[in-house]
């Protein structure tokens, strides 16, 4: 393996594995979901010398189907940030490219799928820390339903906004680990049969080649018997705000008494994390009631179509460098990723075509109904199943 990745904080012995439906699959796993006898950093001096006591509930799970812990994996420091780079183990690179960013939080994870380190791959999605480096680094990656995966051993960022999502190169086994870690009986709902395109929040401010990409797989639904309407998003100009508005102010009180050692974070996490500090009482609030709206207006919205797609990230996959205007790249690459973190339902970003001047992945986000994780499925499956995107191999890769 090329080391330039630097996907891995800790290889683990998988020693003996179940028999069950995950049987004979490798699994690597973000190292802010605990392992138990296994360095549980968070990609934090902080948390340097912590060894986690027993698996979170969702490793256990997957052990209990039979999955094979190989591996711990990087990311952005306490799960903050839109790149990885800001780890204190170094930031993980994009195997299609080391020269440039597997995206983030959950980089490392991305990156171990997209190089074959691991089959499966957990992350974590609070703003898009799952979506991001699965369109980054060309595979497929699920945001879950909030609140249905049990969060137990997972440190967090923000309560309300925090689910464990699994990463694979394919929709199929995506679907089948979710399986595995949702205890909540699959959507009864019929087929999907509509698929929704915002008129605006596409290709407003989207790279040329990444909409041209979305727009492809878009026809490619049409062309599959899929009805393709336009719609709108209520308050879609707004969503993101109010997300880095409730999430900043949980990271402060998440972090305040380590906010007294400001000189052991990684200086990008810090500067995260103080924003929160500055939010007031009468601001979160207006949060609240934002996302309550927005949430009222998706269901909507989900009533007369099954699916929206987006754009994943709406930029080309950036070159790894110093981060000297953090919140302003966080706000860029995330841009299409945080407002759906409002919604409360799932979204699955998949993969649907290289960038024409790059050749770096690009990623499309689906969004259905809560707790309809299945629309996403069938559609993904019937897109790979005409497709071969997620089967391209990265040049750094085993």
């Amino acid at each position: 393996m090329d080391e330039a990745i630097n996907s891995v904080i800790t290889w683990v012995e998988p020693g003996e594995t179940a028999a069950g439906p995950l049987a004979g699959l490798t699994l690597g796993v973000k190292d802010n979901i605990d392992v138990g006898g296994v360095r549980s950093t968070c990609a934090s001096t902080f948390f340097a010398d912590r060894v986690a006591d027993e698996d979170a509930t969702v490793v256990r799970r997957l052990r209990a189907a039979g999955a094979a812990v190989v591996a711990t994996l990087n990311l952005a420091e306490f799960a903050v940030g839109v790149t990885s780079q800001n780890s204190a183990a170094g930031g993980p690179r994009n195997p299609w490219d080391p020269r440039r960013v597997p995206a983030g939080s959950s980089g490392g994870s991305g990156a171990a799928v997209a190089a074959g380190l691991v089959d499966i791959a957990l992350g974590t999605d609070s703003g898009g820390s799952v979506r991001l480096p699965a369109a980054a680094c060309g595979v497929v990656g699920l945001r879950p339903t909030p609140g249905i995966l049990d969060m137990t051993g997972v440190f967090p960022v923000s309560p309300d906004f925090d689910t464990v999502g699994p990463m694979a190169r394919t929709v199929d086994l995506v679907a089948r680990t979710f399986d595995v870690l949702c205890e909540t009986p699959r959507s009864t709902r019929p087929a999907p049969r509509r698929v929704g395109v915002p008129r605006r929040f596409v290709t407003d401010d989207v790279d040329p080649d990444v909409a041209r990409a979305v727009a492809d797989f878009v026809q490619h639904l049409g062309d599959l018997g899929l009805e393709v309407v336009e719609i709108d998003i209520p308050l879609a100009d707004e969503a993101q705000s109010h997300v880095y508005t409730l999430l900043y102010h949980d990271l402060a009180q998440l972090h305040r008494e380590r906010l007294e050692e400001p000189e052991r974070f990684q200086p990008p996490t810090l500067q995260r994390i103080r924003q929160g500090v500055f939010i007031t009482a009468d601001q979160h609030r207006a949060a609240a009631r934002a996302r309550s709206d927005f949430r009222a207006g998706m269901r909507q919205v989900l009533e007369s179509v099954d699916v929206v797609v987006t754009p994943t990230l709406p930029v080309d996959v950036p070159f790894a460098r110093e981060e000297e205007a953090v919140l302003t790249q966080s706000v860029r690459l995330g841009q299409l990723s945080y407002p759906w973190s409002l919604h409360n339902g799932p979204t699955m970003s998949l993969p649907v075509g290289f960038h024409a001047g790059s050749g770096m992945p690009v990623g499309a986000q689906l969004t259905a109904a809560h707790c309809d994780e299945e629309a996403l499925f069938t559609i993904g499956r019937l897109y790979q199943s005409e497709t071969d995107w997620h089967t391209r191999r990265p040049p750094v890769c085993l």
